[in-house]
């Protein structure tokens, strides 16, 4: 009855595969949660070639897969989910954030797509279901049993979507990709995490960074500490780190958030955390 939480990929915009980024992680975003019997994936940077292998290790048939939007790095590594051209594999992946404009699989089909890239969506041989929703919608997976999906908008260039999930009263929300406005608390998300046990911020920039990415649409780990203590979070995880924050910017950065709340940690690549 654990909700569960496996990190492969936490780094954001594009991956960096230095010796500089070790200790946490080079890969983008990828997220495996365990809710019972049920495994959900949330997004599918290049951190999911990781999880694709470790998930054929483990004889997994199905799962769904939620997706926070489309930009390249939240995306790019599927078509590396070697599962995915398994015949024998069942895949729900669903986004919030299309389903006015063209749907995902669109999406998904056009970076397989000539040139871009050279086999086609169609090679992949296990059942791909592709299913849009509107951000803010609140649904159950699979059979209608076990884990609780809420969703919000969130404020980032092209849309994006944080997501909410909640089995056996234990909860975990991935906040990223959203840009906070200074003095104005999002509602939306302090909606979502409202209580929660675990978040997962978008923190790539410092509050002195900031000022000068206003419109990339994203966030600092200061805001995220605001919005989580407002909303009586548990803990936060500092999430979709900047490439050029190496691993000695990560480790300065993660003593001034300990200073500031004893409930912030930096995330870092193949942690594991259960809920229960």
């Amino acid at each position: 009855m654990t909700l569960r939480i496996k990190i492969w990929g936490c780094r954001g915009s594009i991956a960096c595969p230095q010796t500089s980024h070790m200790r946490y992680g080079g890969n983008t975003t990828s997220l495996e949660v365990d809710a019972g019997d049920e495994k959900i994936l949330l997004d599918c940077g290049t951190g999911i070639r990781n999880l694709g292998q470790e998930l054929l290790r483990s004889g997994l048939k199905s799962c769904n897969i939620l997706l926070t939007h489309t930009h390249w790095d939240h995306i790019n590594g599927f078509p590396f989910f070697a599962p995915a051209f398994e015949p024998d594999r069942t895949f729900n992946i669903m986004a919030g954030h299309l389903f006015d404009r063209g749907g995902i699989k669109s999406v998904f089909q056009a970076q397989m797509d000539n040139p871009m890239f050279p086999v086609p969506l169609e090679a992949m041989r296990a059942k791909l279901n592709f299913e849009d929703f509107a951000a803010g919608d609140s649904f159950k997976l699979g059979n209608g049993g076990g884990a609780t999906i809420r969703t919000t908008p969130l404020n980032h260039p092209n849309e994006a979507t944080g997501y909410r999930i909640d089995y056996n009263g234990k909860s975990v929300c991935l906040i990223t990709d959203t840009e906070h406005i200074p003095g104005e608390p999002d509602q939306n998300i302090l909606g979502l995490i409202e209580g929660a046990d675990l978040v997962f911020y978008d923190s790539t920039y410092t509050e002195e960074e900031f000022p000068h990415r206003v419109g990339w649409g994203h966030s600092t780990w200061v805001e995220g500490v605001k919005l989580c203590r407002a909303a009586n979070v548990k803990r936060m995880g500092i999430f979709h780190h900047d490439p050029d924050h190496d691993d000695a910017f990560m480790d300065r950065l993660a003593e001034d958030a300990a200073n500031e709340w004893d409930g912030a940690f930096v995330v870092r690549e193949q942690m594991d955390f259960s809920l229960d």
